[in-house]
């Protein structure tokens, strides 16, 4: 009997749901119809409004610090991987070997460290924000629910006092269960309207605690990475200056393009030869006047053609020759496809077009007759190509500093130099 009464109760409940379901399903459609007004509440709407966008906010804000704790742990692994690395090529009798185990130890240990505190202190903290989101957001549309059954049933009441033929038992039965209605949304949106924007207002405080956190597990973090790394730059020092003799070289980026000056100092030596005494050189067809190949103007772009007297001899080296002054086709400044500089750049003491200062880090030993011969220490000022084409990457075109002050000069002392030799300081 016992199960009997059970079913039948449950079996009731279903039908009592089924109903409701039912009849806000109708009222619904009558608001939306224009049949039947709705209850509107602009204030708690604003509140749904800024619940949802801090939901979304919350929840993105959630996804990125998961990656980011994603990150700092591929971080760790990689280096641990670096630092076992050191381990294995660090020989046993080099100095310092025991200091280099006992860093990359405390390394681990650091970056563990790091990453659980940024668990704890950040994403658990994020975890417990977030988890407070779903019951509120079932309650707000439990309220939605509560509010048609409280329109379905103010509906009903209201149209049983208006009909023709009233019935008073069914009056009372209606107003009893408006009443009921109107008592359930109500206890529900008094809840709401306190509970969300205590909520929404929290967040400051929320973004503020969390962020302040990982700021500052970041610093303490870097702080004393920073000592660890410390600590290995002079335990290789240490070594290095034990094995110095052993240094290992700097060298330059090879180039690919035709050599600028050998060009150029090719052209100027073969324009600059004088014609043998037997020939002279034909009127061009136009009939136009003959240009001493002393007054020509050299163009950016140079071709033997356009220089070479006829019978003209080469000389065997670009020594042997000094180039005569060139009207040039000025260009942007351009190092490595970047244009800087410009006419407000250059100043009086500089040379034309002058970039910025590079001082050499390692001495260079040139292989070219176009290429600067720099010594650790030396100041290059940093100029253009004249054509940008000819640039190659990681080279430069510039002059000493030394040489500058001196001549004044740049066809003789301008030249190409490896970018990597050198370090930018003005």
């Amino acid at each position: 009997m016992a199960e009997l009464g059970s079913k039948g109760v449950t079996a009731g409940k279903i039908a009592s749901n089924v109903q409701k379901k039912l009849t806000r399903a109708q009222e619904k459609v009558l608001q939306k119809l224009g049949k039947a007004d709705e209850t509107k509440d602009e204030q708690f709407e604003q509140c749904v409004q800024n619940f949802n966008k801090q939901l979304s906010e919350g929840t993105r804000l959630q996804k990125d610090l998961r990656t980011y704790l994603a990150s700092v742990k591929a971080m760790h692994e990689a280096s641990k991987k670096l630092t076992e690395c050191l381990q294995e090529v660090y020989e046993p009798d080099w100095p310092g070997r025991d200091d280099t185990n006992k860093i990359a130890e405390n390394n681990d240990l650091l970056w563990t460290d790091f990453h659980q505190k940024l668990v704890d202190q950040a994403l658990l903290t994020m975890d417990t924000y977030l988890g407070q989101f779903p019951d509120i957001k079932s309650r707000i549309a439990k309220r939605g629910r509560k509010l048609v059954d409280y329109d379905s049933a103010r509906h009903h009441f209201e149209a049983l006092q208006t009909a023709k033929k009233k019935d008073e038992t069914k009056i009372a039965k209606a107003e009893e269960e408006l009443v009921k209605a109107q008592k359930v949304f109500e206890e529900m949106n008094v809840d709401l309207q306190e509970e969300l924007p205590s909520l929404w207002n929290s967040r400051v405080g929320f973004y503020v605690n969390t962020f302040q956190s990982i700021a500052g597990l970041e610093e303490n973090f870097h702080k004393e990475m920073s000592k660890l790394n410390q600590n290995l730059h002079d335990v290789l020092l240490g070594l290095d200056k034990q094995y110095s003799g052993n240094a290992f070289p700097v060298k330059a980026q090879p180039r690919k393009k035709t050599k600028l000056f050998a060009r150029l100092r090719k052209k100027m030596s073969s324009d600059s030869t004088p014609a043998k005494a037997n020939k002279s050189p034909s009127p061009p067809p136009d009939g136009s006047p003959i240009t001493s190949p002393e007054t020509k103007t050299v163009n950016h772009e140079l071709e033997p053609s356009t220089l070479e007297a006829p019978g003209a001899s080469i000389p065997k080296s670009p020594s042997q020759t000094s180039l005569p002054a060139v009207v040039v086709e000025t260009f942007p400044a351009t190092v490595n496809g970047t244009v800087e500089g410009g006419a407000s750049s250059e100043r009086a003491d500089m040379p034309p077009g002058f970039l910025f200062k590079v001082q050499a880090m390692h001495d260079y030993t040139a292989t070219d007759s176009d290429e600067l011969q720099l010594k650790a220490g030396d100041v290059v000022l940093v100029i253009p190509f004249e054509n940008p084409e000819e640039q190659d990457e990681g080279w430069l075109m510039g002059v000493k500093e030394s040489d500058w002050i001196q001549h004044k000069e740049l066809d003789q002392c301008r030249g190409v130099f490896p970018e990597n030799f050198t370090e930018r300081v003005q």
